[in-house]
């Protein structure tokens, strides 16, 4: 599966009923040795920007979980900056708020598109195609 359907299928567990950091964790489960349903017990309480639309993204979030599995913990903190950047410069921004435009009244990026791009900030950051 290319990192483009991956990131689709981020977005079908959106639709499904998960919440941001849920679907990007539940779709990049193959990236781990947990089970997705083990990913989605995990990410329940970071959506909707880590629980408040105040904090960082919970789909951004998400990515950084896997990415810290995926590096089982080292250099992680080069690799989530990795991925921020590229969420940052495909959305506009990280935290929830911005991204909302809870300030504004101006959004970003919609929750779709940021659960679509934090797979894909994943995957250009580890490498995958």
């Amino acid at each position: 599966m290319t990192i483009q359907e991956t990131a689709q299928q981020a977005v079908a567990l959106k639709h499904r009923g998960c919440n941001c950091c849920q679907a990007v964790v539940g779709a990049l489960a193959a990236e781990t040795d947990l089970s997705e349903k083990q990913l989605l017990q995990l990410a329940a309480g970071f959506g909707a920007g880590m629980g408040t639309m105040e904090a960082t993204c919970g789909a951004l979030v998400g990515a950084g979980m896997i990415a810290g599995l995926k590096t089982k913990g080292s250099m992680t903190g080069r690799v989530t900056r990795q991925i921020t950047e590229t969420f940052r410069s495909l959305c506009g921004a990280v935290t929830c708020r911005d991204l909302k435009g809870i300030s504004t009244g101006r959004v970003l990026c919609p929750c779709d598109e940021c659960v679509y791009h934090a797979v894909l900030a994943y995957g250009k950051s580890m490498g995958l195609s």
